[in-house]
């Protein structure tokens, strides 16, 4: 499979500030893809233009074939964009929601089976507020499929998260690639990176410093002498809680 996304040369300014400076990378069909880097690298603000909802300053970006500039609406109706909590209509069921928005695509999306496929078809007449953190979150990703997107973009998805709902969480992005859909994810997280993404691109400063696989750029470092200081174990304090508490859906 060939790339579904192509950056060449992407720059943002502010003023004086550049944002983004210059950066190229492609992200294939049908993989999960890892923008990494600290607070205000220029992650969101890369995956805010190529969704169409930043201008750039200069540079390419191809989406699926199609050039940002000359086609952002064909674009916009391929991808589905995580929307943050804010985004919704606290006072609307989930069910309402999805009709909503549904309406708003122009699709014809049964609520309950599109619920299904997050595990929350109990709450369907619950308002999107009084949702668990882990529900709201996968509420979010159930909303991006409405229009059933080639590509989806989720800007940490699991940030805030207790250690069952990011697994499930985890268990359900790799459910979305299976179906057929291209992710391009954000996070914080080095250990979600590493168990997702089948490549990473890490930014820092509005520049691109590595981009490879995840066991690559670990082999890389490695070949430096890198040596953990602390001996590392077969398991961590995760796997001991989460074997201890089960790995079941758990709300609240």
């Amino acid at each position: 499979m060939g790339a579904i996304i192509q950056v060449n040369n992407l720059v943002k300014k502010y003023g004086d500030f550049e944002a983004v400076k210059g950066i190229s990378f492609e992200v294939m069909e049908g993989e999960i893809f890892g923008l990494l880097g600290p607070n205000g690298a220029g992650k969101t603000t890369t995956l805010e233009i190529i969704e169409t909802l930043r201008e750039k300053t200069s540079g390419d970006v191809i989406v699926d074939g199609m050039n940002l500039d000359k086609e952002p609406q064909a674009i916009k109706n391929i991808i589905g964009v995580q929307l943050q909590a804010a985004g919704y209509y606290p006072n609307l069921n989930l069910k309402q929601i999805i009709d909503l928005f549904s309406g708003l695509y122009n699709r014809d999306v049964d609520p309950l089976t599109l619920l299904d496929t997050v595990n929350l078809r109990d709450k369907a007449k619950s308002k999107f507020k009084e949702l668990s953190g882990g529900q709201k979150q996968r509420f979010s990703i159930a909303t991006t499929l409405i229009n059933e997107p080639k590509i989806i973009f989720l800007d940490e998805p699991t940030t805030g998260l207790d250690p069952q709902a990011r697994r499930n969480l985890w268990e359900l992005i790799i459910q979305l690639r299976s179906r057929g859909a291209t992710v391009v994810l954000t996070t914080h997280y080095m250990d979600e990176a590493e168990e997702l993404c089948e490549r990473v691109a890490i930014i820092d400063k509005g520049e691109i410093i590595a981009l490879s696989t995840p066991n690559e750029l670990i082999d890389r470092l490695l070949a430096t002498g890198f040596k953990r200081p602390k001996e590392v174990k077969a398991a961590n304090l995760e796997d001991v809680f989460l074997n201890m508490t089960g790995r079941e859906w758990r709300e609240g």
